[in-house]
């Protein structure tokens, strides 16, 4: 069998057209024509419009057009494009043939190929108006299977310790703690998703990622699951489930959902705006500052004529490219962002002091007061320390201007700086890898994305000794606080957005009674009548403060020592725990116990619900992949 490039639809349709009510739904299968096999990443597109889509893990497609009288192009990396015209076909399946002359300039390795005009871009799998931002090999490291960190065999190409400029702050790994000596557990929520679509970067570029890029409690928080909206004036619900841990059946597994108030765009605060985009050297790549500019008109679209955008850019100096302008002119905010062009050093901490001079300049009141960064993350000229980005952004937090950062690239990203600056500003970091996750971040979820209902979120749950001996933290391992932490309003937490669901999961080690500690010199073992006498397994409390409130409230219940069995607990129990299982995968964590590919697979297929969007059955052709480069086969 060929080998096959892993470029993999994100979502079944990208639906940037609006479609007429009539639209006529076209399916069918994409197949090599040398081989018979399905071409998993074929591109189909309706000729004339940005809407387009590509073939699934078997080579399935399906997608909307607007009449019959619409055209689509099948085409793949080293084949022969077809054009067909729909007329009344409600189903088209389509037989692709190599072009021999394309496959002579092409170099094949493992899963990818690479074209040798494209050694210094990036690949275009899908001419749909938008840059897929996969990375390349360069040809002669290519041929010489010395990529970096990349390691060539015959079937797979594996990521391992990347050897390129890219950062990531180190993750140490929670392991599992003594109830007795540390009953609690207290941490910030986490409402960032760039983990994930990261992940997916590496994954369908051919590779896995370094395990310090796997942040599993992010990978688990990029899905929205199905919790009940909050009751009353609180701005969210609380879910709890417990049942047997998958990956090793004598542990439980407890999952913590919250469901953060949905509000109607109309009813949102009026928002002013600052666009902080990096236009340095560094930008000047097809998946960064081109997909910045599409992503942001996105964005742009959405906002009403309350709202209002400035446009900063920093390169070799920082300037004000558009002052604070109504979006009742969107065309004069679209065009400004047309005209950029990358060139120049980094000079973000300039950027960032006239970002913030800006939004104060047009402060609203009551209002979103928000930066948006849009970087590679590649600070190398002024103010560029971790350290001094914090000192600037904690202070201009106090102001009440928010940051949030999106990541673009790949090869220099430096993901350690944003999640900083993100963590500090009260904002949310999310990765753009394509334009289908920057409609994802910035139109879908777009309440959530920029309006806080909540505050410094922090829990701290309080484990019953009489039923729970350890428990580890799945994930959060940059967001633990201290015990005292938790009633220090003083202290920074995170932040939910409107529509947000924020998720947690332990893995609880039940007490056996044979084990209990005897003999102890200095201390005793005795439990309170409420430990004993309860059913609690765990108190659990949480503390927010209102967006523009310095005083938390607090919110507490319990868990009861009741298990659901697995089978029967509920799609969001079951998806959660095969995301985490397959981040310990990833992370070859030393907990990960039974874990495997195969049961994550099976946890996934069985719990994907609806998935109006589609995530949920990128995320099980994903688990598919990375098995694959583990020499795993998933298909079935």
């Amino acid at each position: 069998m060929k080998t096959k490039v892993l470029f993999i639809s994100v979502l079944t349709a990208l639906l940037m057209s609006a479609f007429h009510c009539n639209a006529i739904i076209i399916t069918g299968t994409v197949i090599d024509g040398t081989t018979g096999d399905p071409l998993i990443g074929a591109c189909i597109t309706e000729v004339g419009t940005t809407n387009g889509t590509t073939s699934d893990f078997d080579g399935n497609y399906s997608i909307n057009v607007e009449s019959e009288a619409s055209e689509l192009v099948f085409s793949y990396i080293g084949y022969l494009y077809q054009k067909i015209k729909i007329g009344n076909q409600k189903k088209i399946n389509v037989i692709l043939k190599e072009d021999v002359k394309e496959l002579d300039q092409i170099v094949k390795i493992g899963y990818g190929v690479i074209k040798k005009e494209d050694v210094t871009s990036s690949i275009s799998s899908c001419n749909l108006g938008y840059i897929n931002p996969h990375s390349v090999l360069g040809v002669d490291q290519a041929l010489q299977g010395k990529a970096a960190g990349v390691q060539v065999n015959s079937n797979i190409r594996e990521q391992q310790e990347p050897s390129n400029t890219e950062g990531y702050t180190p993750i140490h790994e929670n392991g599992f703690s003594e109830v007795h000596s540390n009953p609690l557990s207290t941490f910030s929520i986490d409402v960032d998703k760039a983990a994930y679509s990261n992940v997916r970067r590496y994954i369908t570029n051919g590779g896995l990622p370094p395990v310090d890029a796997v942040r599993i409690e992010e990978m688990i928080n990029y899905f929205n699951y199905d919790y009940p909206q909050p009751e009353g004036e609180k701005p969210f619900s609380i879910n709890t489930e417990l049942s047997v841990c998958p990956w090793n059946p004598s542990h439980y597994l407890l999952h913590v959902g919250l469901q953060g108030k949905n509000i109607d765009i109309d009813k949102l605060p009026a928002s002013n705006i600052v666009f902080l985009l990096d236009v340095s050297g560094s930008m000047n790549s097809t998946e960064k500052l081109p997909l910045l500019k599409s992503s942001l008109t996105l964005l742009v679209k959405q906002l009403r004529p309350i709202d209002r955008v400035a446009i900063v850019v920093y390169a070799g100096s920082s300037g004000l490219v558009l002052p604070s302008t109504s979006c009742d002119n969107k065309e004069a905010i679209i065009n400004s962002l047309d005209v950029l062009q990358a060139g120049g050093s980094t000079a973000g901490g300039a950027g960032l002091m006239l970002a913030y001079k800006v939004a104060e300049e047009n402060f609203i009141k009551g209002g979103n007061n928000r930066i948006i960064l849009a970087t590679d993350g590649d600070f190398n000229v002024g103010a560029s320390s971790n350290a001094e980005m914090e000192r600037l952004i904690e202070t201009e937090r106090e102001k009440g201007i928010a940051i949030s950062v999106l990541g673009f690239g790949m090869g220099d990203y430096q993901d350690d700086k944003m999640e900083i600056i993100a963590d500090k500003g009260n904002g949310n970091y999310s990765y753009i890898d394509n334009l289908m996750e920057a409609k994802k971040v910035l139109v879908n979820e777009f309440g959530g994305t920029l309006f806080t209902i909540a505050k410094d979120v922090k829990f701290q749950l309080e484990f019953n000794p009489y039923f729970v001996s350890k428990y580890r933290l799945i994930g959060y391992e940059n967001r633990l606080l201290n015990t005292e932490d938790f009633d220090n309003d003083k202290k920074d937490a995170g932040e939910m957005g409107a529509g947000h669901t924020v998720t947690a999961l332990y893995e609880i080690i039940p007490v056996n009674k044979k084990d209990s500690v005897k003999g102890l010199k200095y201390q005793t073992s005795a439990l309170t009548a409420e430990a004993t006498q309860s059913n609690d397994l765990i108190t659990m409390k949480l503390r927010y403060k209102e967006p523009t409130e310095k005083v938390s409230l607090l919110i507490e219940q319990s868990v009861k020592n009741e298990l659901t069995q697995l089978e029967n607990t509920s799609n969001n129990f079951r998806f959660s725990a095969a995301v985490a299982e397959f981040g310990m995968l990833l992370r070859d964590s030393q907990h990960k116990g039974t874990a495997s590919f195969e049961s994550a697979l099976e946890l996934a297929l069985n719990a994907k619900g609806q998935d109006k969007e589609g995530y949920r059955n990128e995320f099980v052709n994903l688990i598919r992949i990375a098995g694959f480069q583990k020499g795993i086969n998933l298909k079935e």
